[in-house]
């Protein structure tokens, strides 16, 4: 082995004696207060170019003359510094020639200006000294902003200061920067130490600053840098001023940065970003675009006025079928001070009320299947492929008939919905109807299945509905060949109450009819027509906030002598009714009943229906953020299980969809507790063991909810959404049972109607996990991911589920429930909540989305169990993912579009492309979640700012078609 010191080469070097010269430097340096950078002048010498020199040998001549006793040479040696420095030009990269030469003289120019008297010389002076403080921003923090405060208060009022631009850019930007630091400082009382332990005098006071930022703000607004204007005005905490700077160049980016911004910011500044931007869209007659944030506030006043404030009847319609989307409450557009008995529909010309009540979307759907090919009903076969799944050929399948049938009636409801052609229900013979291919509780589901078939369709569906609505049994035995008994067909007719709740939602019709026929039954004796009656109401009517629904169900809540499901399913949907109303008087009955039932220990709370009534309590604060405090503040009080629960839901929905990370991290601390048993001493009573086992089992669910409660918070931001993909990995991993069941159901919320690859690999591999509650709730979620896509991939591992668990009842009846949701509407129905290029929040269809998630946090007691039918919660999140252009009389015209896939711009310098990878077709067409649409031509224009459902177009009276050119 060769010694090391052999091959090692001496290299002699004198750096050691640079090293002291350089040292020198240093300390001279540091004498003067300079920066890190080293002054080496006799080098630079050497190097300078004549006109170099000879620039540097005038800024040090007139640096002399500032130095002389005689003041008449101050002025004009000020004015020749002023106009070097601001004609210098230099690459962007350097440091312009001046700054550099003049920055050793810098010191001593400070010393100098310290025994300058009060004039405007001295001013000037100040704002050249603000300029040269830019070198030396590392070791004289703020030297830029306190001199150019100085300049600006040694000036008389009638004379100004010059405005900061005429600086430059870059200097703008320098003090822009400071101004932020001196704010903060400010604001918290955080004045550094100086080394000497002096210190630091405030610069400037806080209107002061204000007033600079506000100049700052200007300039960069003029010179395309809007984000850097939003950012100073945000950081001196006066955005909403930038409403007086914005003119109709720069407002369209100033808005699409702020609203970009809103789910990064914590609250208030986030709704003051809305708010803010709401005011220059309203400033600039930008309606649809005020509408849209006007729905993301909630504010009823503000959707009224920019309801009201176009006089053009087809801007009124575009904005109409915003709010019909949206289900905004109509009450929100009526004015407070109107009579109120008076309807208010009567006051709107009818066109306007068929938009607002979506009575047309029925129609319009179904041509839309049409043009696109899908209008055939399809059959089950059509969905399952099972020719194509992968089984054994000897392997005796676990056949269970009733089970599959059930099944079927929901893949045939999900698969047909909309378009009332279906083979199995609607289509079927008189007294062949599939209802009666299933059992018991089966045939509830079956007749429900109606209303999603017919969907939207309020004319014809209700004459099918009607027939199992009849109660004497002669009548349905003409429908059912043999006699039945009277528990089954009111399991039928309840059914068909629902059938009717499913039919009315989201459209709203001048009969009420949904209230009509379901009214009457919600005091019915028989509990399965009771809660069917209850729960169609909350699905006809979800979002309404009407105040006679109230009356109507509220009793049932309050009531002591009902069961436990009875009171959770009225809250439930008195929550979807008066989702995000943040209702006092309901809010106040549901506290007030959990108070009275917890204090009588009654055990009806520790049922599985507990989490539904929290539910309802939640929903009630969707999206509303801090005004849920006080309804937090009490349930802490409230001894129980159910009230940590109840925290937690009421948390997640109040900031739902907002990416607040604080709120996510508390929901991550719920999810790291370790609930243990507690070890039960022998001598203890046996009464005594029980209770703690119960309170054990109750005391875990909250940890499903805090699970739901992430993806929830997190849905509504790209980045956030990501993130919480990481830890939900992370919870599969370590989490309790309970938590694991819940992570396939948050990884499906935070990404419904939405299949991305990595998803659909990550709940692939839950799929197959040994605890079947996760493989049956990842199945679920792969339903929930791939809703409406039809997508090919997902379809594939689906038939393949199928036969894997070709002996497992309940994941089969699962798999089957998922292939149904996939091919929603034959792939034109989506469940993502967000729509508005994904801006706008439908805060129903979250209501659905939540409520379906919910029943299968205990897929064992709810879904797999007779209450099947809570399926059906998905139908207010079921909206058509198409676009579909309309002339002036409200009639289908095709147009060219692009549809590719959406990219971000914002802040971006031009006009950039707003889509990717585009192909053209003609309107109606399908959109995708994360797919953008825009005018192939510039032959319409769209009363719309957003390609998206409904969209009103114009002729452009200026387009010329352009000439073909005769061969």
């Amino acid at each position: 082995m060769p010694v090391p010191t052999e091959s090692a080469i001496a290299v002699p070097s004198e750096d050691p004696k640079k090293a002291k010269k350089e040292d020198k430097n240093e300390d001279k340096d540091k004498q003067e207060g300079s920066s890190k950078q080293t002054n080496k002048d006799e080098e630079e010498g050497e190097e300078l170019s004549e006109e170099d020199l000879q620039l540097k040998n005038e800024l040090e001549m007139l640096v002399e003359r500032l130095k002389e006793s005689n003041t008449s040479l101050h002025k004009p040696a000020l004015e020749s510094l002023r106009s070097l420095i601001r004609t210098s030009t230099s690459s962007m990269t350097s440091v312009p020639k001046p700054l550099k030469f003049l920055r050793p003289h810098y010191p001593e120019l400070q010393q100098l200006y310290e025994t300058w008297p009060a004039s405007d010389d001295k001013s000037l002076f100040a704002d050249i000294l603000s300029v040269l403080a830019m070198t030396y921003s590392d070791t004289q923090p703020r030297g830029t902003l306190r001199y150019r405060l100085l300049s600006a208060s040694l000036r008389p009022a009638d004379s100004p200061l010059a405005d900061p631009g005429t600086w430059g850019h870059e200097y703008v930007r320098h003090l822009a920067a400071e101004l932020g630091e001196e704010f903060v400082v400010q604001e918290q009382g955080e004045l550094e130490d100086k080394p000497d332990d002096k210190k630091v005098a405030p610069i400037g006071t806080i209107e002061e600053l204000r007033s600079l930022g506000r100049q700052c703000a200007t300039f960069l607004l003029a010179h395309n840098a809007e984000p850097d204007a939003v950012d100073l005005l945000e950081e001196l905490e006066i955005v909403d001023q930038i409403t007086e700077l914005v003119d109709e160049n720069t407002y369209g980016r100033v808005c699409q940065y702020m609203v970009r911004c809103v789910n990064l910011l914590p609250p208030p500044d986030d709704i003051a970003f809305l708010q803010t931007a709401h005011t220059i869209y309203v400033q600039q007659s930008k309606f649809p675009e005020a509408l849209a944030l006007a729905i993301r506030l909630g504010d009823p006043a503000l959707v009224r006025e920019d309801f009201n404030a176009p006089g053009n009847p087809l801007m009124k319609r575009q904005l109409a079928f915003l709010l019909a989307r949206a289900q905004i409450p109509l009450h929100w557009l009526k004015n407070p001070e109107a009579d109120e008995t008076a309807d208010f529909s009567d006051d709107l010309p009818e066109d306007l009320v068929e938009c607002l009540s979506n009575t047309r979307l029925s129609g319009h759907f179904r041509d839309f299947g049409k043009e696109l090919g899908v209008q055939d009903a399809k059959s089950l076969e059509d969905v399952y492929k099972s020719h194509l799944e992968h089984t054994r050929p000897n392997a005796q399948p676990n056949v269970d008939s009733a089970r599959g049938n059930l099944a079927g009636t929901f893949v045939n409801a999900f698969v047909n919905a909309g378009f009332g052609n279906d083979k199995l229900m609607v289509g079927a013979e008189e007294g062949n109807s599939w209802i009666y291919k299933n059992k018991d509780h089966g045939m509830m589901s079956a007749a429900a299945s109606l209303g999603l078939s017919l969907l939207w369709d309020t004319d014809m569906g209700l004459t099918h509905i009607d027939k199992y609505t009849y109660s004497s049994e002669e009548h349905i035995k003409v429908y059912f060949r043999d006699k039945i008994p009277l528990a089954k067909s009111n399991i039928i007719k309840a059914g068909a109450l629902l059938a009717t709740g499913l039919l009315n939602c989201g459209v709203r019709t001048e009969a009420d009819a949904a209230l009509a026929l379901l009214g009457e039954y919600v005091e019915n004796k028989s509990v399965p027509l009771k809660t069917s009656a209850i729960m169609g109401l909350g699905m006809a009517y979800v979002g309404s906030h009407r105040d006679g629904l109230l009356e109507l169900l509220q009793s049932h809540i309050a009531d002591d002598n009902v069961t436990m499901e009875l009171v959770s399913l009225a809250t439930l949907s008195l929550g979807f009714i008066f989702v995000g109303s943040g209702n006092g008087e309901l809010t106040g009955t549901i506290l007030q009943t959990l108070m009275e039932r917890a204090e009588r220990e009654d055990k009806g709370l520790d049922e599985k229906w507990g989490r539904f009534f929290a539910l309802g309590l939640g929903l009630l604060y969707l999206g509303l953020q801090d005004q849920c405090d006080a309804t937090l503040e009490t349930l802490k009080a409230i001894e129980h299980p159910l009230s940590k629960t109840a925290q937690i839901i009421v948390e997640a929905c109040a900031f739902a969809g907002t990416g607040n990370v604080l709120r996510i991290q508390g929901m991550l601390h719920h999810c790291d507790e370790h609930i243990v048993p507690p070890k039960e001493e022998e001598k203890k009573e046996d009464n005594k063991e029980e209770k703690k086992e119960e309170t054990k089992a109750q005391d875990d669910t909250f940890q499903a909810f805090a699970v739901l409660g992430v993806a929830l918070i997190a849905m509504g931001e790209d980045i956030g959404a990501e993130m919480s993909l990481r830890q939900f990995n992370h919870l599969m991993h370590y989490g309790e049972p309970i938590i694991r069941k819940a992570v396939p159901l948050a990884i499906g919320l935070v990404s419904a109607s939405n299949p991305v690859l990595p998803i659909l690999d990550t709940l692939s591999k839950y799929s197959h996990d040994n605890d079947l509650a996760v493989a049956l709730n990842a199945i679920f979620a792969m339903g929930l991911v791939g809703a409406g896509t039809n997508n090919a991939r997902l379809g594939q591992m689906l038939r393949q589920l199928a036969g894997y668990y070709h002996k497992e009842p309940d994941c089969l009846f699962m798999v089957r429930v998922a292939q149904g949701m996939i091919h929603m509407g034959k792939g034109t129905i989506g469940l993502n909540p967000f729509f508005s290029d994904r801006n706008i929040m439908s805060r129903p269809a979250v209501a659905g989305l939540l409520a379906t998630l919910t029943a299968f946090t205990d897929s064992k007691g709810f879904i797999l169990d007779k209450y099947h039918w809570m399926l059906y919660f998905l139908t207010p999140a079921m909206y058509p993912r198409f676009l579909i252009t309309l002339d002036e009389e409200l009639k289908n015209i095709p147009v060219t579009v692009r549809v590719g896939q959406a990219v971000d711009i914002v802040g971006q310098a031009g006009k950039p492309r707003t889509i990717s990878g585009f192909q053209t077709h003609q309107t109606p067409v399908r959109l995708g979640t994360t797919e953008r649409a825009e005018l192939a031509t510039e032959e319409f224009i769209p009363f719309a700012h957003v390609l998206e459902g409904f969209v009103v177009l114009q002729k452009n009276p200026g387009w010329e078609k352009e000439d073909k050119m005769d061969i």
